[in-house]
Order: structure tokens, then C-alpha cells, then sequence
């Protein structure tokens, strides 16, 4: 908690993940004055500016400038010219950490020019401050730079430290598009809720309060889903009527296959910002 109400932060493009980074710090007491971020439309940074008080600039640069860790929240296809500005404005003793979706540490350290680079995948519910991010820091990180990581991703809600940068990858498709997965099996049950007769306002609060009651239930319970799933079924029951519906009609393996797919096209993308910095022939980054 400490290290969040003392650091200076840089916040280069101010997105929605950006704006849940900047709500959270100054909700953990970080003084607005130690945090600036950049955007290229005034109209985005008027509004945050009046939104949050803090000091918005036009010039990705002027935003890592004296800050002690740069956070990178572009898109994907605008990372190699923003690393570009950013990179020789970088000064040793810096730390960065992308929460762009596929930029390997390679990608990072080779675009930026610099060591000290991090790469994470936050998800949605970081704007509510319940997300959980999945961070792996270069080799060339120190302690106290990864303390740095560590208190910006905590304001978004849980943080997970991993050796292994594959992981990161792995969460992208798992925790950082779950989200998605969720969302999409949430508007499944309510249209079933409205086909049965519900209005669709009361149906979509019976599955939302359902859903966030089940997923507590489950973290609480620290019980296997399977344990979890057989405590509710009772032979003959509704529920084992509409299991054996869920696994006819191939529940997990369409679930395995959709985290797959999001898993190869994270692959994907990091390839290709590798291929477009330069950066496909450097030597890999082993994370610790």
C-alpha cells in the first residue's frame, strides 16, 4: 500500500483498462498529482482531467516522463510506433508494463530499447476492481520495480506473478477473455428465461445474482466444481436433466475449444508484433 501512495505513474493511452488503472490508484490513495496519462483526443483528455484531476498530455513521451513505472494500454496494431516515441524516452532506472494483449517481453524490450519491461493480462471486471491480472517480468526487473508492477495491476483487483511468460499467454485465454465466456452463457439463460415466459429484465437479474452467488459460493467453498456441481443434483432430478442436456450437446468441449482458440490467436498476435518491431530474430526472454 505503501509503494501505490508514493510512486509516479505514466499512463500511455487512456482507455477504459487505463481509466480502471487511474480509478483504482487514486482510490488507494495514490495523490492525483503523481499520476499523468496521455491520449491523442482533447475531448478524452478534458474529460478524464475533470473526471479524475489528474494531468492529461497529447505527447506519449511527456507521459513517461519522471514517472517510475510507464504503463503501455494501446491497441495492439498502434504498439510499434508507440513504443517508438516512448522507448528513448525511457530512462534506466524505469520500469514499463504493457497490458497489450500478445506483446511478449522480447517485443517490449526490443521495441522499447530498454531492459526493465513487464508484460500482464488484466480482464473486465478490473473496472469494478475485481479483475485479476497474470504478470511476468523481464529478467532484467528489480525487486523494487516489481513491487511497482505489482501495486498498479493490485489496484484492478487480485495480481498473480508468474516465472514462466507462456502463462501471461495462457491467461490471455483464460482469466483475460473469460470474461467473454461468461457474458456469452449469461445472455444464453436469460433468453431461455424470457422463451420460458420471464420478463427480461427479471430473468436477467435472476441469472446475474445467480452467477456472482455461484462464483463466491465456489471460492469460498475451495470445493472441486465436480463436488461443487453434485451437491445441487439430485437423481432425477432438474438439474440432472438438464446435465445430461449441457454434456449431449458438447458443453466442455465447445468451452475447451473456445480457450483454445483465444490461446492460438494470442499467439498469433504476438507474433506478429514481434515480426513488426523487429524483434521476431532477438534472443527470448526467460522472465526471473
Amino acid at each position: 500500500m505503501s509503494t501505490r501512495r508514493s510512486m509516479r505513474v505514466g499512463i500511455v493511452g487512456a482507455g477504459v483498462m487505463a481509466e480502471a488503472m487511474i480509478s483504482g490508484l487514486l482510490a488507494d490513495h495514490l495523490p492525483p498529482e503523481q499520476l499523468v496519462a496521455s491520449h491523442p483526443r482533447r475531448d478524452r483528455r478534458d474529460a478524464l482531467a475533470a473526471e479524475h484531476g489528474i494531468r492529461m498530455v497529447s505527447r506519449n513521451a511527456d507521459a513517461a516522463a519522471d514517472a517510475q513505472i510507464v504503463v503501455l494500454a494501446v491497441k495492439p496494431q498502434m504498439l510499434a510506433s508507440v513504443m517508438r516515441e516512448v522507448g528513448p524516452a525511457l530512462a534506466d532506472d524505469q520500469v514499463v508494463l504493457s497490458v497489450v494483449a500478445g506483446a511478449t517481453l522480447r517485443t517490449l524490450r526490443h521495441g522499447l530499447g530498454h531492459a526493465a519491461v513487464v508484460r500482464a493480462m488484466p480482464n473486465t471486471p478490473a473496472q469494478i476492481r475485481r479483475g485479476i491480472a497474470v504478470w511476468a517480468a523481464a529478467s532484467a526487473c528489480s525487486a523494487g520495480q516489481r513491487d511497482l508492477a505489482r501495486a498498479v495491476l493490485g489496484a484492478l483487483g487480485e495480481e498473480k506473478e508468474v516465472a514462466d511468460e507462456e502463462f501471461v499467454a495462457m491467461a490471455t485465454a483464460l482469466s483475460g477473455t473469460g470474461p467473454t465466456y461468461l457474458f456469452a452463457v449469461m445472455e444464453a439463460l436469460i433468453d431461455a428465461g424470457v422463451h420460458m415466459g420471464f420478463p427480461r429484465e427479471l430473468a436477467h437479474d435472476l441469472v446475474a445474482v445467480t452467477l456472482v452467488g455461484s462464483a463466491e459460493f465456489a471460492a469460498r467453498s475451495q470445493l472441486h466444481p465436480a463436488q461443487l456441481r453434485n451437491l445441487v443434483t439430485s437423481p432425477g432430478g432438474t438439474s440432472a436433466a438438464a446435465i445430461y442436456e449441457l454434456e449431449k450437446g458438447r458443453l466442455r468441449t465447445v468451452m475447451s475449444d473456445a480457450v483454445w482458440a483465444a490461446y492460438r490467436r494470442t499467439q498469433e498476435l504476438g507474433a506478429r508484433l514481434e515480426t513488426e518491431t523487429g524483434a521476431a530474430g532477438a534472443a527470448p526472454e526467460t522472465g526471473r
